[in-house]
């Protein structure tokens, strides 16, 4: 990966390494809450709402090639359940790790001339920027991890009738009489038909049958 664009200090998301100097083993802790970014989660399905709040909890560790981030991020997730449709909220728990490399460094951590002399290794990689890295894209793929594809409000959540769309766990006993669909429509029609549009179907006229009885 090629090097990150230019880093701003004032954005809550980017973190500063220089406490930790270069000193393989050195170790930083660090709890922030720091407000969503925009589309943070599975875009039409679930996700935290821009601007909730999300709760950080970071370990740097300074090792040979760079500085080593572990991390979770907490957060309530909005969505609506893909079985009855109703909103829905959850706790979100989102884990991460990436390494951050030095800039002048290979992945055994020797200084190299010229960053990126590895094209081919650049590309799987993330680097530090004057010391300081973005979490954001990390933090967006973490989430995506742990929110469910298909979220439902509960296990076992029944949906909607098929039939007319009522939520089916506001009422367990809902049901339609089943009814022949074959047969529906001819009953329907016999219903509102008049004894004498019923004799004009069957090619008789009415009374002709007292009259050959006479």
């Amino acid at each position: 990966m090629a090097l990150n664009a230019r880093l701003d200090h004032r954005n809550p998301l980017v973190f500063d390494t220089h406490e930790l100097g270069r000193r393989p083993g050195a170790l930083q802790r660090l709890n922030r809450t720091v407000d969503a970014p925009q589309d943070l989660g599975i875009a039409g399905v679930v996700g935290v709402p821009e601007g909730a709040p999300v709760e950080l909890e970071l370990r740097l560790e300074s090792v040979m090639e760079g500085v080593l981030v572990t991390g979770t991020a907490r957060a309530k997730a909005e969505g609506e359940c893909v079985r009855c449709l109703e909103p829905l909220e959850l706790e979100l728990q989102a884990d991460f790790q990436e390494l951050f490399s030095y800039p002048d460094a290979d992945d055994r951590g020797r200084v190299i001339a010229e960053p990126g002399d590895d094209a081919e290794d650049d590309e799987d990689r993330l680097f530090l920027e004057d010391g300081m890295f973005d979490l954001e894209p990390m933090l967006r793929d973490a989430v995506v991890l742990a929110l469910p594809m298909q979220p439902v409000c509960q296990e076992d959540c029944p949906g909607l009738c098929s039939a007319c769309g009522a939520r089916l766990a506001d009422d367990p006993d809902h049901h339609h009489d089943a009814v022949d669909i074959r047969w529906a429509a001819l009953q329907g029609l016999a219903d509102t038909m008049s004894d004498g549009e019923k004799d004009e179907m069957s090619g008789a006229e009415p009374g002709v049958d007292e009259k050959q009885e006479k």
